[in-house]
């Protein structure tokens, strides 16, 4: 403050004509004390410096307190006489209300900005798990209170919060270090001062807790105190802080070692410093120094050798002559610039001589300054610093500027500070290359509750847990998420699905029953061999074809039967496979016609049987000449043709149709044959069923009949199996999935197959080959 007041004075363009008087008084950090020597100095009843006589010796203007408690107590008192107070370093939120503290100016920023600016810091660095550790006062309870409002709804949480205070500090201590070595947060946020949080890192440091990164304010954040203790730098290695920004101040340092006890007589802390730096007494002038150090004596002045007088400050390395980092120094200067300004705002009237009483609240004497007009022009203030910045009051409160610093080892074990990147109102400039974590290394530590959720889960609260405290759950098939810590999963479109880790939908793929399959091959081999099969059979019968058995029951037909057989085993074929159009309406044509092809065979045959033996019975022997070879052949046509015609007409109205089907949710869309028309497809299988259920009933009424080979017994066997798997088809095609409703109809065709195949010409066949004796038709006949 000396020496801004010194610099203004030599300014000519500042103030001119005007020089600056001080007074300087300790309030003893006391509150009571500070309301005291406030009164005394607006009274006027201080001793004063630097000041003639003729001086008016109450002040306009008080710079300081430097606490928040002593400047809320002074500035009540003094508020109704308007004095305006410049603190350096009351950072209470409170003292930003206007209508509670309307005298009240401050050169530091409220702490809510300093909060605002850690709690930046967690979100940027993702920790979202975070413990604290607060003084139990205003200090320490607003701050919290303010990162809790910036981080609202960012997902940070506080694992813990732990209060200290002074007076009850080993206690504390002890507490807060065992809760944070019990803690999972690894991130720790501390809000008091130096003295209460340097006994937390000795309790530390006894318990061995050194994986801890710590958040510092700016109340302890530049602490030497803790910078230089050895026995805790392990536990406060990589301390990240905000702290009072810091500038220069041109020509301070050779101010400070200019400074000489014989050159300032009444500086008690200069002469004090200089006899305990130098370690020698000030010996002309001892009687002096002890009327100013009355309960030190002379025994201290006469243990210690006589100055030489040539002692000096040049070469002194003193954290008094370090002006490498001017932190609550600046704000002082700052201070003394902002009175000095609004001073000569006041004085500056453009012709003092001939101002009206018009002009006397706006302009006033040197002798006769008014507080309330000096508090208005501090609230207008606007001016540019020696440095070149601009400065402004916002209401009560600064710009918020900040450095951030941090805590790095150095070779000899101790810890000094690094200017890591500033804050500028609500800007965070942060060079993270420089910091060196707790940890030792660059990687930014972790501190987090739940490891984030990887793309393809989502966050699941846990019940009556914090919301930093989650579970992961992976999407449901068909569902995504392709962001981190998603909150839900979102359902793929129809015609996609979700890929193996539930990150992105894929296009489903097109699915069918196709050869290349294995139970394509199953179902292509059976149907092939059952083709080969009957070829066989069809040979077999070709080569026998004189002999009673073959011939019995009309040969023709029973080719016939062969043929129809060997093409309902190969219309099975045209079901696998890609569906197109022409196999949509192919294969259900080719099943069709063929199955009617056989049963009508069978059905002819039955007939013919029992024609047979009804024209055995006296005067129905004419009967036999409706069931010729042309009527049979005949009856096989008409039959086979009744069911070409539906098929053509179904085929033609509303023919299936290759269709995807989306209704089965999978990886996979079913290539099927839609049916168009499902009158169409009962019309087939309801005239196959009609056939079917009219041979089975003709055959069983002439199962009894008295031949030796009576074929309707086969015909009865063979209908039985051919409608228990088309009864058996119908609930089965209706409720399987995607491509297996096609192999189920194929199934049907060749189980059915087989079934007339095997039914009638099993037992031929094993007559033909194995007991040649029996194909005879002596034995045929007989009853």
């Amino acid at each position: 403050m000396m020496f801004a007041v010194e610099e203004i004075n030599r300014n000519s363009t500042l103030l001119p004509g005007v020089k600056l008087g001080y007074r300087i008084l300790d309030s003893c950090a006391s509150s009571y004390w500070a309301q005291q020597v406030a009164l005394s100095l607006v009274g006027g009843d201080a001793p004063s410096c630097n000041l003639t006589p003729s001086t008016p010796r109450s002040a306009a203007l008080l710079i300081g307190p430097a606490s928040s408690t002593s400047t809320i107590v002074v500035s009540r008192v003094l508020g109704p006489l308007s004095v305006p107070l410049i603190s350096y370093m009351a950072s209470c939120p409170c003292l930003s209300d206007r209508l509670n503290f309307p005298n009240v100016f401050r050169t530091i920023p409220s702490d809510i900005y300093q909060a605002r600016a850690m709690a930046r810091m967690a979100i940027r660095f993702h920790w979202t798990w975070i413990g604290a550790v607060i003084v139990n006062k205003d200090y320490g309870h607003l701050a919290i209170q303010a990162f809790q409002e910036e981080t609202r709804g960012k997902g940070v949480c506080f694992e813990f919060i732990e209060t200290v205070l002074k007076e009850t500090i080993v206690s504390d201590a002890s507490r807060v270090a065992l809760t944070i070595q019990a803690s999972t947060a690894r991130v720790i946020l501390v809000f008091c001062w130096y003295t209460e949080i340097k006994e937390v890192f000795l309790e530390l440091a006894k318990i061995n807790v050194t994986d801890r990164q710590f958040l510092a304010s700016e109340a302890w954040s530049t602490s030497d105190d803790i910078l230089q203790a050895l026995d805790i730098s392990k536990v406060a290695s990589g301390v990240v802080g905000v702290a009072i920004r810091s500038s220069t101040i041109p020509g301070f340092e050779n101010y400070l070692r200019s400074l000489h006890p014989m050159r300032h007589p009444d500086d008690k802390l200069l002469w004090e410093f200089w006899e305990k730096e130098f370690g020698c007494s000030l010996g002309a002038t001892q009687s002096h120094a002890a009327s100013l150090f009355p309960a030190k004596g002379s025994s201290q002045k006469g243990s210690l050798p006589l100055c030489s007088g040539t002692e000096s400050l040049e070469a002194v390395k003193n954290p008094f002559t370090d002006v490498s980092q001017l932190r609550v120094a600046y704000n002082v200067y700052l201070a003394v610039y902002a009175a000095a300004h609004a001073l000569h705002s006041l004085l500056s009237c453009p012709d003092r001589e001939s101002s009206s009483g018009n002009n006397s609240s706006t302009c006033s004497s040197p002798k006769h300054i008014k507080p309330k007009e000096l508090l208005q022009h501090l609230n207008k203030l606007n001016f540019t610093t020696p440095q070149g910045d601009m400065f402004y009051f916002q209401g009560a409160d600064i710009p918020a500027k900040y450095d951030l610093v941090n805590w790095q080892e150095t070779p000899e074990g101790s810890l000094k500070l690094v200017l890591i990147g500033r804050v500028d109102g609500f800007d965070l400039h942060l060079n993270e290359s420089a910091i060196q974590w707790s940890t030792g290394s660059n990687q930014v530590p972790v501190s987090v509750c739940t490891e984030s959720c990887p793309p393809g889960t989502r966050k699941a609260n846990r019940k009556g847990g914090p919301l930093c405290c989650f579970d992961c759950i992976q999407c449901a098939e068909g569902e995504i998420s392709n962001q981190t810590d998603s909150l839900h999963c979102e359902r793929c479109p129809s015609e996609f699905w979700s890929n193996a880790k539930q990150t992105a939908c894929i296009p489903r793929q097109l699915d069918f029953l196709s050869f290349n399959e294995t139970l394509g091959i199953t179902l292509t081999t059976v149907a092939l061999s059952g083709a080969a099969v009957t070829t066989a059979v069809f040979v077999l019968f070709l080569c026998y074809r004189q002999t009673p058995v073959v011939r019995a029951n009309n040969s023709e037909l029973s080719f016939l039967l062969l043929l129809s057989l060997k093409l309902c085993f190969l219309c099975s074929l045209v079901f696998i496979g890609r569906p197109s159009v022409w196999s949509c309406r192919f294969q259900q044509a080719a099943f069709g016609i063929s199955f009617v092809l056989c049963v009508s065979c069978l059905l002819v045959k039955t007939v013919v049987v029992l024609a047979v033996f009804r024209s055995a019975r006296p005067g129905a022997g004419a009967l036999m000449k409706w069931f010729g070879p042309g009527q049979q052949r005949g009856s096989v046509c008409l039959f086979t043709s009744i069911q070409i015609i539906i098929c053509v007409t179904w085929l033609s109205l509303s023919p299936p149709v290759p269709q995807r089907d989306l209704g089965f949710q999978g990886s996979t869309v079913t290539l099927e044959c839609a049916m168009a028309s499902v009158v169409g497809f009962s019309l087939v299988l309801g005239y196959i069923g009609l056939l079917a259920c009219t041979c089975l009933l003709l055959a069983f009424l002439a199962r009894k009949l008295p031949d030796n080979f009576n074929e309707a017994k086969l015909i009865t066997f063979s209908m039985l199996i051919f409608c228990a798997v088309w009864v058996a088809f119908v609930p089965a095609y209706i409720t399987s999935p995607g491509k297996y409703t096609v192999a189920v109809e194929i199934f049907a065709i060749l189980a059915s197959s087989y079934g007339l195949l095997l039914c009638m010409f099993a037992p031929k066949c094993f007559i033909i080959l194995f007991r040649p004796e029996k194909n005879t038709k002596k034995h045929l006949m007989a009853r």
